[in-house]
């Protein structure tokens, strides 16, 4: 018999396309939409809640994240749900913050 985490993550992992080149691992459900600051994040529905799928997933894998950290999606895909430190990774909210205008001034200079 399945434990609680198994179904959860094979669960996750029936919507999940594996990226060989980025290793990443692609979310193909539902979305938290298109417009705001939160958009584009994966969700899917829990226990009769709808939940961030990558913080489902690390959860499922590392445990409790503390009330003053957040997951930075390291690989810079917000679909990523892969919880391996290349891909996902617990940080501060100011840390977040820092790699997120960093990784925004990094696309503006390839842009130009």
């Amino acid at each position: 018999m399945m434990n609680r985490r198994d179904k959860i993550r094979e669960k996750v992992m029936a919507r999940v396309r594996m990226d060989e080149g980025t290793g990443c691992w692609i979310w193909t459900g539902p979305t938290s939409g298109t417009e705001g600051r939160g958009a584009g994040y994966p969700r899917m529905s829990l226990a009769g809640q709808t939940v961030a799928v990558h913080i489902v997933m690390w959860t499922n894998e590392h445990g409790f994240i503390p009330g003053k950290k957040e997951l930075d999606h390291v690989c810079r895909n917000r679909l990523c749900v892969r919880p391996h430190p290349e891909h996902l990774e617990m940080v501060t909210r100011k840390r977040n913050a820092i790699r997120r205008e960093e990784a925004k001034r990094a696309m503006l200079c390839e842009e130009a």
